[in-house]
């Protein structure tokens, strides 16, 4: 069970770079009662996070953001601070290599992210001037930014409007309004136009908004083991209401003993311990099943986190000419 943090103030940062904000539709009126309860419970409540911080950088933003993809906060902090102090902005990373990143990564899990963090660095780096860029369009078009993340970035760094729906924040609005205990697997076109409609007019009222129910979602309304009695909304909350129903359908976990993912990170491991390329038997020594290895790496090399050498070593992408 996670504990909840000293109360203390702690407030959203304000945007640090004005950008243009969405208007609010006319239909949009966000419910007064969610918005004041949600709000007042984030000032006191909600965890200190560098991200959040007065004046960061979008950078820093999107930094967290592909990092937070499938990896818990306690594990993100300490890399996120040693990624922000080795590469403080885009250009910097841009002028390192692809296997630089994958290093810097070791072992937060899904690498991919790295190296398109990467290649997202180039592309601010190339075509907009060093600066994120701040449209969800564009941010769009970065690798490895899909619409959650685009959105997240764009509210968080620049005040917009969006709707920001993350696992936490579905599992809020889903308890709270429809009375379901899980969203479905992948966001509806209803429950978008559920989170647009209860967003605030104003784009940094709206990041608050969005944060404070994602902090909620966090560290209360959590997946397994809610704490409702402590919820600033529980007396609003249509789950709670019903009596708690249990999900209709519980996602198994998914195994990692064994599995290639399993076996693509420790042949990854031996090449990022490296300095440069190693012989192909050297990293296929790392694991026992020859079928898994080769089907491992076979993907290791389609997501660009491999390269084989013209002497037939193996390398991390940009380590090539050190063969």
């Amino acid at each position: 069970m996670m504990t909840r943090p000293a109360a203390k103030p702690a407030p959203v940062a304000a945007p640090p770079v004005a950008a243009p904000r969405m208007q609010a539709d006319a239909t949009s009126a966000p419910d007064a009662r969610y918005l004041a309860q949600v709000q007042g419970w984030y000032a006191t409540h909600a965890r200190d996070l560098p991200w959040r911080q007065a004046g960061v950088s979008p950078w820093s933003i999107l930094v967290s953001e592909i990092m937070l993809q499938q990896t818990p906060v306690s594990r993100v902090l300490p890399a996120h601070a040693a990624w922000l102090s080795r590469w403080p902005e885009p250009a910097r990373l841009a002028a390192a290599s692809p296997a630089d990143a994958v290093r810097q990564w070791d072992r937060l899990g899904y690498p991919r992210r790295a190296v398109r963090l990467h290649s997202s660095a180039v592309i601010i780096t190339t075509r907009h001037g060093g600066q994120v860029p701040a449209l969800v369009e564009e941010l769009r078009s970065l690798p490895g930014v899909g619409s959650y993340t685009a959105a997240a970035v764009a509210s968080f760094a620049f005040g917009q409007r969006h709707a920001v729906l993350d696992t936490n924040v579905r599992r809020v609005l889903a308890r709270l309004v429809t009375g379901e205990c899980m969203p479905r697997p992948a966001p509806t076109v209803a429950e978008v136009r559920l989170a647009e409609s209860l967003l605030p007019p104003d784009g940094r009222e709206a990041a608050r908004w969005s944060v404070g129910l994602m902090e909620l979602g966090a560290l209360v309304c959590t997946a397994t083991r809610p704490r409702c009695d402590e919820c600033p909304l529980a007396s609003q909350c249509a789950w709670l209401a019903m009596g708690r129903p249990p999900a209709v359908t519980r996602r198994a976990a998914a195994g990692y003993e064994g599995t290639d993912r399993q076996c693509r990170g420790r042949l990854l491991a031996v090449l990022r311990s490296a300095g440069g390329p190693v012989a192909l038997n050297e990293v296929m020594a790392a694991w026992p099943d020859s079928a898994q290895r080769e089907r491992s790496l076979a993907a290791l090399i389609d997501d660009g986190l491999v390269t084989r050498c013209p002497d037939g070593s193996l390398a991390l992408p940009g380590d090539e000419s050190l063969a």
